[in-house]
């Protein structure tokens, strides 16, 4: 059951020991420290989690880390020492979730794996994100972002449509789908534990959640099963449109947004033109309306057409810079971007938790922790004395 906690989220209460690293795991463990939960990041000693150093960094923190691991506390312990262990096994006895991003078999030989701890928390919710899951002929791979873009098809849906030529997202998009993944999956296991009164083991493969991400639209062909082949379409431009000045986006679906986006383009024959008249033929005829359209709006400039556009009720945007991002009006109307001052690292800006709770409101209350800056405080609170303390430092067992 949740504990007693000052923080007002609506997972207050619940702890959470984060053994894992680099971003898929720290993301959605960061979600769900924004709603609440303690969430206890456990690092080695030396250097910490990878991502600490993972570009420009500031006293030994990148900007990435400070973002997923806010809300967060950190010990840094050194699980091959058996005190070590044996401080992860008295963190357990507390906690309602553990999750681990190791290899599979990493977490047992260290002592770790669900069997071990589940004998010392039974209704424990345990965790293991993973590449490509527990049986397959890939589980002994090693596994970055790029190589789930390339194995999941998410690179060949991003096949640029002049040369052919698979493209990468720019984004770490596979880990962070598979971190919301694991964020909603540990908030319906911990659901599921407050009416059975059980704990349950909850795997997640990193492929299987872009492969499922992807899938409505990205495996549209090959979801209806038929003996014939089903082969995929060719790939349009993407809805980047230059003008005279600039980019913008515009898209018409509807048979109403496909009228005004003809009249707002000057062309109101294209409304009855039997390649463009229903959805289904304007999708069989992408491409040439694309390029159709695209020849038009390099004619004039963006705030031409953006105001044309949204006169006509056609969805519709400047593409913006990232600077112009923080600027713009329905950002800032929606208080998106805080400010704040880090301890050690000075002023800095993120966006705060995308969803507003009414009764049980989310909240930013620690900044991402330097490495084992709350060790003696959360060994302190497991009951452990400052001699003890003194001497696991000493001996390296703990930093």
């Amino acid at each position: 059951m949740p504990r007693a906690s000052d923080s007002t989220g609506p997972l207050s209460g619940y702890r959470i020991i984060d053994a894992t690293q680099m971003l898929s795991g720290p993301m959605a463990t960061m979600m769900l420290g924004d709603q609440g939960a303690d969430v206890i990041k456990v690092e080695p000693t030396g250097a910490g989690d990878p991502t600490r150093g993972l570009g420009a960094s500031k006293r030994g923190m990148a900007p990435t880390f400070a973002i997923i691991n806010r809300n967060k506390r950190s010990i840094a312990i050194d699980l091959k020492d058996h005190r070590g262990l044996g401080i992860m096994k008295h963190l357990i006895a507390s906690a309602d979730v553990f999750v681990q991003n190791f290899r599979p078999g990493r977490a047992d030989r260290l002592g770790i794996g669900e069997h071990e701890l589940r004998r010392i928390r039974s209704d424990l919710i345990y965790v293991s994100i993973s590449g490509f899951g527990d049986k397959g002929p890939y589980i002994e791979r090693r596994v970055y972002d790029p190589v789930i873009q390339a194995l999941s098809g998410l690179a060949a849906i991003q096949t640029d449509y002049k040369s052919g030529r698979p493209q990468m997202m720019r984004l770490i998009i596979p880990d962070k789908v598979t971190a919301l993944s694991a964020a909603q999956a540990i908030t319906a296991a911990l659901l599921a534990r407050e009416r059975t009164g059980e704990g349950q083991h909850v795997k997640l493969a990193m492929l299987d959640a872009v492969i499922a991400f992807l899938w409505p639209e990205g495996m549209a062909r090959h979801t209806f099963i038929s003996s014939e082949k089903q082969a995929d379409s060719p790939n349009s431009r993407d809805l980047i449109f230059e003008t005279a000045d600039g980019f913008i986006t515009a898209g018409a679906v509807s048979n109403a947004e496909w009228n005004g986006l003809a009249t707002a383009l000057g062309h109101p024959e294209w409304i009855d033109d039997p390649r463009f008249s229903t959805v289904a033929a304007r999708a069989i005829n992408l491409r040439q309306r694309l390029e159709m359209t695209a020849e038009v709006l390099a004619t004039n400039t963006s705030a031409h057409w953006l105001s044309r556009l949204e006169a006509n009720q056609v969805p519709s945007a400047p593409v913006l810079t990232r600077e112009e991002v923080l600027r713009d009006p329905q950002v800032l109307a929606n208080e998106l971007i805080v400010e704040s001052m880090h301890p050690h690292l000075g002023p800095m800006r993120q966006p705060r938790p995308a969803a507003r709770y009414e009764a049980t409101p989310s909240q930013l209350r620690r900044h991402a922790p330097m490495l084992g800056e709350h060790t003696d405080e959360i060994l302190r609170d497991l009951g452990i004395s400052s001699d003890v303390i003194r001497d696991l430092r000493a001996s390296g067992t703990i930093a």
